[in-house]
């Protein structure tokens, strides 16, 4: 059961635990941040006019060929 739950997806990936957990952790808040820039944008339209998407595609770069 802990092994499911804990170890199975980061060996998919090829990582530890702990590798894949730092590397979650920095998707989580790379997504925040792109959150915010939307957020803004979606009042100030004039900024942040293409950070959002120009970071979610970055992060779909690094995670498409994981695993």
């Amino acid at each position: 059961m802990i092994e499911r739950v804990f170890l199975n997806h980061p060996r998919q990936v090829d990582e530890t635990y702990v590798e894949h957990a730092v590397f979650a952790s920095g998707f989580a808040f790379r997504l925040f941040l792109a959150g915010g820039a939307a957020l803004v944008h979606a009042i100030i339209p004039c900024m942040f006019e293409k950070t959002a998407s120009r970071m979610i595609a970055d992060m779909y770069a690094r995670t498409s060929n994981r695993g």
